[in-house]
């Protein structure tokens, strides 16, 4: 008997419907999870190759080499990074370390922001902060208006009765480009952003766990020069080095230490170290991911087009998809070995939403042929 089928958290989790359908890993094709279609850099396995004799060792806590490596390709000084498993550990040690009480996140976006403040929370049997949320219109494609996330910002909530005043928020987070909805900011708004943020005395953490497929739209340079901009970048989209857990940090001076104070010791396991060195450094890799992506997107989007299906401009390796039918579709591919990625679960979203990755040529196509199938099966009932 099959299991029922339930919203998984993220995407990716391919082990779930190997053990609800009995798959084989090989017959899966996951679109759930936004992953460089290129696989891992050749160099990167040669690099973990050449390192096993080490793994007897443990690994470097602070993460010197490529910490200093990072600051080489960012502009920046390596003192300012702080590596993790993943940037997801970074954003839980920034609300262990600031324990924000007034937050605000605009949604829909990644949920670890808000899973982060809760498991705060209860470590340390503190109130759960207040969160202000700031609801992106679909009428405006998802896109964030920065004066109106200012204003968010500065008016977050009032003194409680102690005066008619409002009170800035102590944090305040902004996914670019935003997760699940593709869009990306501009560099300039976001600076904006964070100026004001500076002048508000209010922390900005800025996600761009998938910047690399926009570099030109950065702010990690300008994250030293401002006390109140944290900047969050990962590994593990734009170089498929998700089962090595991979991600950094540009932290002002002034809370650096209390971020690290927080960290549990060698989170960032000898394998993944030298496979990020390697990966940054690849620049064939880079180069041919930008010719494949772009590529692929034309071919998704001359696909959706053709069967009718919406889709939110993105300049991303994924989009988010509208369709009526969204429940039916996932559930459909699912039972054909294809996950997507069902965004019920993110808030603002309902069962309509998909998100779907840029995927190998072969992988697209087949992705457009099993939506083809399903619309002529709707259009002949």
């Amino acid at each position: 008997m099959k299991k029922q089928a339930v919203v998984e958290p993220h995407g990716g989790n391919i082990y779930r419907l190997i053990e609800q359908y009995g798959m084989d890993v090989d017959e899966i094709i996951d679109f759930s999870a936004s992953i460089n279609p290129l696989g891992i850099p050749k160099s990167v396995m040669s690099e973990i190759v050449n390192n096993i004799k080490y793994l007897c060792n443990y690994p470097d806590p602070d993460t010197v080499s490529l910490r200093r490596e990072l600051a080489k390709h960012s502009g920046i000084d390596y003192q300012y990074i702080i590596c993790g498993n993943g940037s997801t550990e970074l954003i839980y040690l920034i609300a262990r370390a600031l324990k924000p009480e007034k937050v605000l996140i605009p949604y829909p976006t990644f949920s670890e922001y808000e899973n982060a403040l809760i498991s705060q929370a209860l470590s340390d049997g503190s109130q759960k902060a207040k969160i202000k949320y700031l609801l992106l219109n679909e009428e405006n494609n998802f896109d964030i208006n920065p004066d109106e996330f200012i204003n968010a910002m500065a008016d977050g909530f009032f003194d409680e009765g102690r005066s008619p005043l409002t009170l800035p928020v102590d944090i305040a987070f902004l996914c670019n480009p935003n997760n699940p909805t593709g869009r990306l900011m501009g560099k300039k708004d976001v600076l904006k952003i964070a100026d004001a943020a500076k002048d508000l005395k209010c922390y900005l953490v800025v996600d761009e766990a998938f910047i690399d497929f926009v570099p030109s739209e950065s702010v990690i340079k300008e994250a030293v020069n401002n006390p109140y901009l944290i900047v969050l970048r990962s590994l593990t989209k734009f170089y498929a080095l998700s089962g090595l857990r991979i991600g950094y940090g540009v932290f002002p001076e002034s809370i650096i230490d209390a971020i690290k104070s927080h960290k549990e010791p060698w989170s960032v396991n000898t394998a993944a170290q030298v496979a990020a060195i390697a990966a940054i450094n690849d620049l064939q890799y880079k180069n041919e991911t930008f010719r494949i992506i772009q590529n692929e997107k034309k071919v998704l989007e001359d696909g959706f087009k053709l069967l009718g299906i919406d889709y939110f401009r993105s300049p991303v390796n994924f989009y988010l998809l509208k369709h009526d039918s969204g429940a039916e579709i996932t559930a459909s591919l699912r039972n054909k070995g294809i996950m997507v990625r069902d965004c019920s679960n993110f808030r603002g979203l309902d069962k309509r939403y998909i998100r779907v990755a840029v995927k190998s040529n072969r992988d697209n196509m087949r992705l457009l042929k099993e939506l083809a199938v399903l619309r002529d099966i709707w259009d002949r009932a």
